[in-house]
């Protein structure tokens, strides 16, 4: 369910798109972060700086198109959001907090989160996710400079790129149980 939670903004995001303006859609996506926002901090949970960043990054973009200038196409908006992702998922490793483990924290106990593997898994996933977020953004820049890319294909890449992540995420805390054990296995089961 966290998963699902982290990424229903993006998924609003790119549904709205297709139907509606970037400013609604992007005022939309920002409407559910701060939902999910406060679902977590009703159930006595951290702010995280994916949400935050994700929320800064939909209203800063939104007011940009309302107030400043309303010309930019889905494409550029879409890799607008994915560079500024990008940017936080990094910013979250280059400070040596990678984005996964605030997540991480909120459901293994302090002696797993002591475990030397816990950390380094935490790495291994962000790092996985930043992937996706550079192939999605890849994939809006095919269909920015290549003008007879059709619209399904970048948002096949994203689909793909996103799912691969979610698969990633579930996927590796079970390899790391077979292969060395429960302790480290059991620090990212609820991401």
């Amino acid at each position: 369910m966290t998963i699902f939670l982290i990424l229903a903004p993006y998924g609003v995001f790119t549904l709205l798109m297709l139907v509606t303006s970037a400013a609604a859609s992007l005022f939309a996506a920002a409407a559910i972060c701060l939902l999910v926002i406060a679902y977590d901090m009703a159930r006595g949970r951290s702010l995280k700086i994916l949400g935050a960043g994700t929320v800064v990054l939909f209203l800063a973009l939104g007011f940009y198109l309302t107030l400043v200038d309303d010309t930019l196409g889905s494409s550029a908006v879409k890799l607008t959001i994915d560079i500024g992702v990008l940017a936080i998922s990094l910013g979250s490793l280059a400070v040596r907090k990678p984005f996964t483990l605030q997540y991480a924290l909120e459901v293994v106990d302090a002696e797993t989160a002591e475990q030397p593997g816990f950390m380094r898994a935490n790495y291994i996933i962000t790092w996985a996710w930043t992937a996706c977020f550079l192939l999605m953004m890849i994939g809006n820049i095919a269909l920015i400079y290549v003008p007879g890319l059709p619209l399904w294909l970048g948002l096949l890449i994203a689909f793909a790129a996103r799912n691969s992540g979610v698969y990633f995420t579930k996927w590796y805390p079970e390899y790391r149980k077979a292969k060395h054990g429960p302790a480290p296995a059991k620090a990212l089961s609820g991401i």
